[in-house]
């Protein structure tokens, strides 16, 4: 069973930084899949903020770029969300996804229908 554990949450004022991580355990890695990294503010739909898939690709929503950055340790089953340059419109619960194995046919291995292991979330609250 895949469990997915995101920490490292909490309140900063506007300008701070966070450090999310997810700790994953009974995933098992194939040769194409992709983590991401989602939130979803109160009264909002969830979004996608950043993934990074197996070929080491990294995508970010545009209003993270030059802000936040994703990485991945494999060996510890660790994915990591460094968050700079904080704004009260990044306040949400933030979530750690992954897909499971991606065939080879499919041309965006990290579109967000294909993640199908969630973690609970950490919520990120930014004061102005």
């Amino acid at each position: 069973q895949v469990q997915l554990v995101e920490s490292g949450g909490g309140s900063v004022q506007a300008g701070g930084s966070l450090r999310l991580s997810c700790a994953a355990s009974g995933y098992t890695y194939s040769s194409r899949y992709c983590w991401g990294w989602f939130r979803q503010a109160p009264g909002k739909e969830r979004e996608g903020v950043a993934s990074i898939d197996s070929s080491g690709t990294v995508t970010y929503v545009d209003s993270v770029k030059g802000r936040f950055t994703i990485s991945r340790d494999i060996a510890k089953n660790s994915l990591y969300l460094e968050m700079i340059s904080l704004k009260p419109e990044d306040t949400a619960l933030y979530y750690c996804a992954a897909t499971g194995r991606i065939a080879w046919w499919i041309i965006n291995a990290c579109d967000a229908r294909y993640f199908g292991y969630w973690g609970q979330g950490t919520q990120v609250i930014v004061s102005s």
